[in-house]
């Protein structure tokens, strides 16, 4: 006769956890990601569902990583190895492609992880470093980048010849838009892209932007991060002439439907240097932001 597993009654979530949860996701205090990984990590999971995954194995047999074709060539054709997307993977399968990448000299950085998914994969490999505010992972990099290693004192001393130095600009309307931010920065330290770091210098307060104004002149690119109506890569591309890369985020009131208004309203710029990427795509605009950077470098 066949031999079964005993029987494990099914695993009841207390109702009062998932309400807090469900509470958590409607008022944006944890994203839906980040939950998710809770229901399918935590307390709500279910023991052994689907069998068990010791060892990186998955419910069909193999490991996590049989459905993955890791680019390992990519740093060579596009300068930068293969960035992993985190947002839906589970952590045997991050962790797989993160010890394929080292094995194979290449520094690794993930986007998108949810605190639950990272903290699984920091166990599975030591020396992986996570960003709870970027919710990014990084690997095989140097130390974790300061909030300004150009900074933008106007000691003169504290700079020497900070304009002679290629360099990326982040900027952010407001101090709400800093989880995209530091995805940016996460981006440009990950390149070995040296940045400056200007917060809260919306067109709220149009005297905090002229004072950065001059310190913006010296950067070789800018990432400018904006929610609401997105005015603010308009207003920093009109005083610059190096490439404006606007990021528009999901932080507003109703109308601003999500990062959409902020998106719309920047496309429909008359700034000539301001080019837009995604809503949140912090990394996507500190990667464009990167690569400008890097072309100044080689040619210096």
């Amino acid at each position: 006769m066949p031999l079964h597993p005993p029987h494990h009654p099914p695993h009841q979530p207390d109702p009062n956890d998932l309400a807090r949860l469900l509470t958590d996701v409607a008022t944006g205090r944890i994203s839906a990601s980040d939950a998710l990984a809770t229901l399918t990590t935590g307390p709500f999971s279910t023991p052994n569902a689907g069998g068990s995954n010791a060892g990186g194995s998955n419910a069909g047999g193999g490991t996590a990583t049989d459905r993955v074709t890791l680019d390992l060539d990519r740093q060579r054709r596009c300068g930068f190895p293969e960035v992993i997307y985190g947002d839906g993977k589970p952590a045997d399968m991050i962790a797989g492609i993160i010890q394929a990448q080292q094995d194979a000299g290449q520094p690794s950085f993930a986007t998108r992880v949810a605190a639950a998914v990272a903290e699984q994969v920091q166990a599975q490999i030591p020396g992986v470093r996570f960003n709870p505010i970027a919710r990014t992972l990084t690997a095989g990099i140097s130390d974790p980048p300061l909030p300004t290693p150009l900074p933008r004192s106007n000691d003169a001393a504290a700079v020497p010849d900070a304009a002679e130095i290629a360099h990326a600009a982040v900027v952010t309307a407001g101090s709400t838009d800093a989880p995209v931010a530091e995805e940016a920065i996460e981006t440009l330290h990950w390149m070995g892209i040296p940045f400056r770091q200007f917060d809260d210098i919306g067109v709220a307060g149009p005297a905090r932007l002229l004072a950065a104004v001059p310190h913006l002149r010296e950067a070789s690119a800018v990432v400018v991060i904006a929610g609401m109506e997105g005015a603010l890569p308009a207003a920093v591309g009109g005083h610059l002439s190096v490439p404006v890369f606007a990021v528009p985020t999901s932080v507003g009131y109703g109308a601003t439907l999500g990062g959409l208004t902020a998106m719309l309203g920047m496309l429909s710029s008359c700034a000539s240097n301001v080019a837009v990427v995604n809503i949140d795509a912090g990394f996507k605009a500190a990667y464009l932001a990167g690569l400008v950077v890097r072309q100044l470098q080689r040619s210096a």
